[in-house]
């Protein structure tokens, strides 16, 4: 698999760290943010703040429902006019017009009978987030998540300003308020961090984590990308590769790049590789990461 333009960055539980790439370059996070939001909320009930399964109010589904996209809400990424909108530069839709779309036909189907990926849902909690806390995503994923890791590269990004900075040229004709659930931006390294962080035990509580990535099983290998099984935990896709085994985290896409940034538990030394490349392939951001571990 050719990896050519793309940056990574690795660490593994014996301190081994190491980078190919720019190590200055800016990138979007994507999906990779689903993550983050995530520990937020699990953070949010560890302190009893949240609650995974108390109903939501107007709502059939759960909290742990939004994160594990059971809740049978649609995304508005299946509708051609999101995609038409996107590559004509247009501003983006309000948050009213983005959801009388996409709720038009109403829900898939009734929470935990079924799974399909939702972008909506984790808005829905990030606003559970921002209501409990008082604080915008952003600052919560400063205070909860960047200063105790030290992670100085990341930022949230909800102007066309900040896009400019990135490592692709075509960011700059980008609003990232097309992202409604938010898009978090940062150096490979600091991705790497985050999800490295997260499994040594520095975010979450143990009984915690083991909640996070409790995985629900949806099938097996997939054109063009490297799993063998693939699954989604809680603001995690989890899978295995076969010759390497777990594959934990997220990968991302958006008009112009892709990511993959996971972690890898069952090698002799388990490792967290994040691997940023351009196109809209997530698959050969997912190779380049695999190629490394290999």
């Amino acid at each position: 698999m050719r990896t050519e333009n793309t940056c990574s960055h690795w660490i593994s539980s014996s301190g081994n760290e190491g980078s190919r790439g720019s190590q200055s370059a800016i990138f979007p996070y994507w999906s990779f943010t689903k993550t983050t939001i995530a520990i937020c909320a699990l953070k949010l009930c560890e302190d009893s703040v949240l609650d995974l399964d108390a109903p939501i109010k107007g709502a059939a589904y759960t909290c742990r429902q939004l994160l594990a996209h059971t809740s049978g809400l649609p995304d508005y990424g299946q509708f051609p006019e999101y995609g038409r909108a996107v590559r004509a530069h247009e501003a983006p839709w309000s948050r009213e017009k983005m959801l009388d779309l996409s709720l038009s036909k109403g829900m898939l189907f009734e929470p935990e009978q079924g799974w399909s990926y939702s972008n909506i849902g984790y808005m829905f909690v990030r606003d559970m987030i921002e209501d409990a806390t008082g604080q915008s995503l952003g600052q919560v994923v400063s205070s909860m998540i960047c200063r105790p890791l030290h992670l100085d590269s990341i930022e949230f990004a909800d102007t066309r300003e900040q896009f400019t900075k990135l490592h692709w040229r075509a960011a700059a004709n980008y609003d990232p308020l097309w992202v409604y659930h938010g898009c978090l931006i940062g150096n490979a390294a600091d991705a790497a961090r985050l999800l490295h962080g997260l499994f040594s035990g520095d975010l979450l509580r143990r009984d915690t984590l083991r909640l996070m990535i409790d995985t629900k099983l949806l099938g097996g290998p997939l054109p063009g990308r490297p799993w063998s099984q693939c699954g989604y935990a809680l603001g995690l896709m989890s899978g295995s590769i076969d010759g390497i085994g777990r594959s934990i985290g997220h990968s991302g896409a958006g008009p112009f790049c892709v990511n993959a940034v996971y972690h890898f538990p069952d090698v002799d030394d388990p490792i967290t590789v994040a691997s940023f490349t351009g196109g809209i392939d997530e698959g050969k951001a997912e190779f380049a990461a695999v190629a490394l571990v290999r």
